[in-house]
């Protein structure tokens, strides 16, 4: 019997279906049946996980308000993950474009090195900021499945485009592109095609990355044991899909493009793509599906205009029985969790008192949103506003990641890139970043993370997801001092009157393996800890949202990126000085430019610290840990 059918029936028999917890659907929208959906099985789609070991639980249900309750009280064996390979498609399609970007604005389009750094840093930054559309449409009105079905499509079309683009009008003459036969010039079509192309590809990219975390996640319900930990697991597998897909994109399609072959590595990032779209649809009869919840914007102004209109008011202390609430089973929740009251932003609680006018609306069967809202919609406002100031401390770690897809490269081009007879493409150097984030993934699930539980004695919780943050921005700072070491003595063992820098330094371009290890160490504290932070710390209706903070920070950190390097080239070049980052490396300061980013993440950290004791996590009704251990930040 489906747990809809008990559900109405008001009772329950041992051995029956048991729903999930957390609100989610199946594809014919009733309630996801746990042994028949989500879990490792649906995530063997959206990671090709093998299948792990099953479960067994006991069930009690309850009939209350015409909608079902259920509680959980046995949990299921611990489960590993063994393969990944749907998001490694997709993240090989995407960084078979994006890895040798740079290099291809450089040598194919004749852009200058700080031109074509700026291109990269503003692409990718668009590719981050659609992840704010796609979170919009997916939290909204389409649902996460639909969202990413639609975005992926857009995505394989804007890879073709490239790959038809580029073999039958840019690369002129053929094998052009590499370091010795440079590029014809293009018209203004054929180079408005190309960058409509790598839009597009941008548009697909960041509409999907969001959603796809987010569902990925939706597969477990955290409010059974069990699935929560492997719910936390799952970011952690999902964070190195996306690294073990670019690694071949870094090495393989990465030595194709450093050779001229340029459209070969486009083709098979268009048809990674096209391989991951097909097996995605794939387990479309497997998903579990949170309901959309409609427009948060309206929600949002809806609290703020009810806010303003009681501003008069006078709010009674202690009052929160005077404010008002909907039952945890409401049926009107779409499936959502309610969100109990916190204190802080008091204003926003003037939008759920009861004034006497809601009364009377109240007795002729409505309630206007816009003057009386419940508090679980409040709480979502608030929520956001408590995450805003962490959010915004992150953008300056992601101004120190992108240096990996522009600078590094540019630098790690300046230097000795080969042994014997084979050369070493520049872009491959981000290999050594990937094995590191496999390397600390590992050593942080199965080394630290206990080792820490046991010198707290806090169980099985580790460092909290502030923590690791705060540890990722000190590894950041470490990274980019070693890059700029690495800078002087480049500088050092580098021909001064070489007409171009590229491989004019005999200082060996193994020299970069630790500055590229330290940034996918940082990654593995600071990106997965984001993922975990703001999918926890976001109400249901907004967890794709949440997902889209964290891209959205990635963002904001190319453009700050840009503007960086704007400014200090527009500073650096006064009195004809030839600037930190000039076209010829070996003429200019990388290393300061480095330094400097090291000073600006210092300064973050102290800042984020200081955001992060203040921050107050959400409390969510049902959720077997509401309170302290996201609440102080402790180094």
């Amino acid at each position: 019997m489906a747990c809809l059918e008990v559900c109405k029936e008001g009772k329950f028999k041992e051995g029956r279906e048991e729903c999930t917890l957390d609100g989610t659907v199946d594809w014919h929208g009733r309630p996801a049946i746990k042994d028949k959906s989500g879990q490792w099985f649906a995530g063997i789609i959206i990671l090709f996980l093998e299948k792990m070991n099953g479960e067994r639980v006991r069930r009690s249900i309850e009939k209350k308000n015409k909608c079902w309750t259920l509680w959980l009280h046995a949990g299921a064996n611990k489960r590993k993950p063994q393969n990944i390979v749907n998001q490694g498609l997709a993240t090989l399609a995407f960084f078979g474009v994006g890895v040798n970007l740079v290099l291809f604005l450089t040598r194919v389009l004749q852009q200058s090195n700080a031109d074509a750094a700026n291109n990269v840093s503003k692409w990718t930054g668009t590719v981050y900021i659609f992840s704010l559309v796609g979170a919009f449409l997916s939290d909204s009105y389409w649902g996460r499945y639909k969202t990413c079905a639609i975005f992926q499509v857009i995505f394989v079309i804007g890879l073709v485009i490239l790959s038809l683009s580029s073999y039958l009008f840019l690369i002129r003459p053929k094998g052009c592109g590499n370091e010795l036969i440079p590029c014809g010039s293009h018209s203004s079509m054929e180079v408005s095609l190309f960058y409509l192309s790598i839009y597009l590809i941008a548009l697909g990219n960041g509409g999907y990355q969001p959603n796809i975390a987010t569902f990925g996640a939706d597969q477990f319900d955290e409010e059974d044991p069990r699935e929560g930990h492997s719910k936390v697991a799952f970011f952690s597998y999902f964070y190195l899909a996306l690294n073990l897909g670019s690694l071949f994109s870094n090495t393989i399609l990465g030595y194709f493009e450093d050779e001229g072959i340029w459209a070969l590595g486009f083709w098979a990032s268009a048809g990674s793509a096209f391989a991951a779209l097909v097996l995605f649809l794939g387990g479309t009869a497997r998903y579990r599906h949170f309901k959309p919840s409609g427009n948060p914007l309206s929600r949002f102004c809806q609290v703020i205009v009810a806010a303003m209109k009681k501003w008069r008011f006078e709010m009674p202390r202690d009052g929160e029985e005077e404010l008002y609430n909907v039952q945890a089973t409401d049926c009107s929740m779409n499936g959502n969790r309610k969100i109990l009251h916190t204190d802080g932003f008091k204003f926003l609680d003037r939008a759920a008192f009861i004034t006497s006018r809601d009364i009377d609306d109240q007795k002729k069967g409505c309630r206007n949103p816009w003057h009386l809202c419940p508090i679980t919609q409040v709480e979502e406002v608030k929520c956001i506003l408590r995450l805003l100031p962490i959010w915004l401390c992150t953008i300056i770690y992601s101004v120190v990641f992108t240096q990996m897809a522009s600078l590094f490269v540019e630098q790690g081009a300046a230097m000795k890139t080969t042994v014997s007879n084979f050369k070493i493409p520049p872009a491959s150097m981000s290999s050594f970043d990937i094995v590191s984030v496999a390397f600390f993934i590992f050593l942080y699930r199965r080394v630290l993370d206990p080792l820490v539980s046991r010198v707290k004695k806090t169980g099985s919780k580790g460092l909290t997801e502030l923590q690791r943050m705060g540890v990722g921005l000190v590894i950041a700072i470490v990274a980019m001092i070693s890059a700029g070491l690495v800078e002087c003595y480049r500088l050092k063992y580098a021909r001064k009157d070489c007409t171009h820098c590229e491989g004019s330094s005999s200082l060996s371009i193994f020299w970069q393996v630790p500055q590229y290890a330290l940034i996918g160490a940082s990654e593995v504290f600071m990106y997965v800890g984001q993922l975990e932070f703001f999918n926890a710390q976001t109400p249901d209706g907004l967890k794709s949202f949440g997902s889209a903070l964290c891209m959205t920070s990635i963002s904001l950190g190319n453009y700050v990126s840009s503007l960086l390097v704007t400014m200090v080239m527009k500073i650096s070049t006064e009195d004809h000085m030839p600037g930190w980052i000039p076209g010829n490396l070996n003429k200019g300061h990388l290393d300061r430019f480095y330094f400097l980013l090291a000073t600006l993440t210092t300064i973050d950290l102290v800042v984020y610290m200081t955001c992060a004791r203040w921050y107050k996590s959400i409390q969510l009704e049902g959720k077997r840990d509401l309170n302290d251990q996201e609440d102080n930040f402790r180094v």
